[in-house]
């Protein structure tokens, strides 16, 4: 497997998003979850990527039994925000309020290194800026996690520039994470830009739309009742009418190259620089397997250009109203 760095920290050119093996993306099988992170091993993907919220608290006890045995063979990528004191393993309803003071920093990283079964995590990030606490004050508080070997890199999820401009001149970030794929240009503004600017990884998740442009569903109707993208804004109404265009372009694309629509997507994120490295989600061994082959699809300028000039514009925001309002702070 091919090899990038984020930063100082050297990952698989491709990661594992490991949410919706325990939340988010309807049923979930927890025994093929952990075979899958054991065989992304097997293939050299061995950056994962999880988080306490998904689950909550069950995901990342999913990657703690699923790495045991070869804990340091993978590079472990976790996430904090919501207070975690109250919350039942699995149930989102006991979840509590966003918290990025430094008292909730300092105490959140136990219960992950617990459920990791880990004495470090690799790259620890605060999953949305809390707009109620200095970013210096949750910075200063991860540096601190750092001195003491607790976290040996941090990194920020959905922030802004600017907050990313004050975040780094406290303690080094060694990544960013954000929405990147052919239908969320968004980051290509501001925040990719100030990651370069200041050496910054880049972490696109989503990478496949959330599975619509790899031509996993086609309409909410297909997927679980309980899968949130069945009411999310690019997957309703007229957008979805305008979006299926815009999948159906991806996948006639990908047919000429010879390739699935997943790989044409994932290719199109890695061609954007070797400082991204796309984690690509996924609950089942068959599509890590397909995924990962993606670093083999070489897209020529020709297929970029092409690409740029006959994708449609994507329809609708990537959240709802409120989620719209936790990104780019």
């Amino acid at each position: 497997m091919k090899q990038r760095k984020l930063r100082d920290l050297e990952v698989s050119a491709i990661g594992l998003g490991c949410m919706g093996m325990s939340a988010f993306y309807g049923s979930t099988d927890e025994d093929e979850g952990v075979e899958t992170i054991r065989r992304a091993l097997e293939i050299g993907v061995t950056f994962l990527d999880t988080a306490q919220m998904y689950g909550p608290l069950t995901n990342e006890t999913l990657v703690g039994r699923a790495v045991r045995g070869h804990r340091d063979e993978y590079v472990i990528a976790t996430k904090f925000n919501y207070r975690m004191d109250d919350a039942v393993p699995g149930d989102m309803s006991t979840v509590g309020r966003q918290d990025g003071s430094a008292e909730h920093v300092r105490s959140s990283v136990h219960g992950s290194l617990e459920r990791l079964g880990t004495d470090y995590i690799d790259l620890y990030y605060q999953h949305r800026v809390d707009p109620r606490v200095p970013i210096e004050e949750t910075v200063g508080a991860l540096a601190e996690l750092v001195a003491e070997g607790k976290v040996r890199h941090i990194g920020l999820s959905e922030a802004g520039a600017e907050t990313i401009r004050r975040a780094n001149a406290v303690h080094p970030v060694t990544a960013v994470q954000t929405e990147y794929s052919l239908w969320t240009r968004d980051p290509e503004a501001q925040v990719l830009p100030a990651c370069r600017e200041l050496g910054i990884g880049f972490v696109p998740y989503s990478p496949l739309g959330r599975g619509f442009l790899a031509g996993r569903f086609s309409s909410p109707d297909e997927l679980d009742e309980g899968d949130f993208r069945r009411s999310g804004p690019r997957f309703t109404g007229d957008n979805l009418k305008t979006n299926l265009t815009l999948a159906e372009k991806v996948k006639e694309i990908a047919a000429e190259k010879g390739v699935t629509a997943a790989q044409l997507a994932i290719a199109w994120v890695l061609a954007q620089g070797d400082d991204l490295v796309p984690i690509p989600g996924t609950k089942r061994r068959s599509y890590l397997e397909q995924n990962a082959a993606s670093l083999d699809v070489e897209l020529t300028e020709e297929d970029l250009a092409r690409i740029a000039a006959e994708l449609p514009e994507p329809a609708g925001e990537r959240y709802d109203e409120a989620g719209m309002r936790t990104v780019d702070i």
